[in-house]
């Protein structure tokens, strides 16, 4: 039986320890605001016990872990034919940028990097009645949590400064790969990228994804196959340009936000989230790594 309290205390000391944590992404300028001291870890396992450490209850912007949800919702409604408008390739390149959208004639490498990740918010406005009404509510489902919200100051940050994302789904648009209006996808973007939760709540919204498609409440969201290709995509592309580093350091699916969470799991195991805000030059929490990395180390759990 492995002590998983005990590993996550031990890991949440460390941090605590730990002079290096990074630099905040105070491009979002309400980003710039969060504490950089503040670090915490989540884990719950199959049986849905949970064990905790630090401000694991404190809720922060999400980030680009929405970009999982938003998929899951787009592969419900759309199944294969999704992969005709966006690919399942790694980057290799930041988030954000916008070479390879150009050379690639708008078919963006994969859902978790920026531009992917708008032809997903845009089948979303396509196919859902009221997209933000209906994503919130989806989010809230599978989190067996309705406390969960959007921060509407940093949707106005994000909308006042997210001229990359303008450009993207500009492009996107130039491409005839975007079928709705550029603003309305992208208020749609931001709002997804805004939602505000806890490690706690990542942690068990996440149990979907290692119990085979099945939320907390027993409802089946996903089928195996899936399951499958979403665990794959957070693996190899999970952490844009440092996605291959995480297989080797950690070795488990997963996904970051710059807002300094990072959600992994091992299917049928367990689920655990980190957060803390200072980013490395990658743009993936520093500590949240390293904490991680400890995590399957301490536990000799990893996928491989």
């Amino acid at each position: 039986m492995i002590d998983y309290q005990r590993i996550l205390n031990a890991i949440h000391q460390t941090a605590q320890k730990t002079e290096d944590r990074g630099k905040i992404a105070d491009y979002i300028p309400e980003l710039a605001k969060v504490d950089m001291h503040k670090f915490g870890i989540h884990l719950v396992n199959m049986n849905q016990e949970n064990f905790c450490a630090g401000n694991s209850n404190e809720g922060f912007s999400i980030q680009s872990i929405s970009k999982v949800f938003t998929l899951t919702m787009a592969l419900g409604l759309l199944e294969e034919k999704l992969w005709e408008r966006v690919d399942v390739e790694p980057s290799g390149d930041p988030f954000n940028h916008l070479s390879l959208l150009e050379f690639e004639k708008g078919i963006p490498r994969n859902p978790f990097i920026n531009p992917g990740a708008i032809v997903v918010a845009d089948v979303l406005v396509s196919h859902l009645k009221n997209p933000k009404d209906e994503f919130l509510a989806f989010v809230r489902d599978i989190a067996d949590d309705d406390t969960i919200d959007y921060d509407s100051t940093v949707v106005s940050s994000e909308k006042r400064t997210g001229y990359h994302n303008y450009a993207a789904a500009n492009l996107l648009k130039s491409f005839n790969n975007l079928e709705n209006d550029v603003e309305t996808v992208l208020d749609f973007y931001f709002h997804q990228c805004s939602l505000t939760m806890s490690c706690a709540q990542l942690a068990n919204t996440f149990f979907l994804y290692i119990n085979n498609g099945k939320c907390r409440r027993k409802n089946t969201h996903l089928t195996s196959g899936q399951v499958k290709r979403i665990n794959a995509l957070m693996l190899t592309c999970g952490f844009y340009d440092e996605a291959g580093e995480f297989a080797f350091e950690v070795g488990l699916p997963g996904k970051s936000g710059v807002g300094g969470g990072i959600v992994a799991l091992h299917p049928n195991k367990f689920c655990v989230a980190t957060w803390s805000p200072g980013l490395n030059d990658k743009g993936n929490s520093k500590l949240g790594m390293l904490a991680l990395e400890k995590l399957t180390t301490e536990t000799e759990l990893s996928i491989f």
